[in-house]
């Protein structure tokens, strides 16, 4: 079985970082809070990252229309 190298790990790391940040940045913005409040009962009981998931999702699937 093929070992990862130390290096994708630190890469991963940093993504991991990075996407943690973002998660933040966007709970914090005031569309993504909005878009909380117009779906409060349908987001009930998922975790942080899966609503911007779904936000981020959603948001996309309006742009490309």
């Amino acid at each position: 079985m093929a070992q990862i190298p130390a290096s994708s790990d630190r890469q991963f790391a940093h993504d991991s970082e990075i996407w943690n940040s973002l998660k933040y940045a966007i709970a914090a913005s005031s569309g993504f809070q909005r878009w909380q409040l117009e779906r409060d009962a349908q987001l009930h009981g998922l975790r942080l990252e899966q609503q911007v998931q779904r936000y981020l999702r959603e948001t996309l699937e309006t742009l490309a229309y």
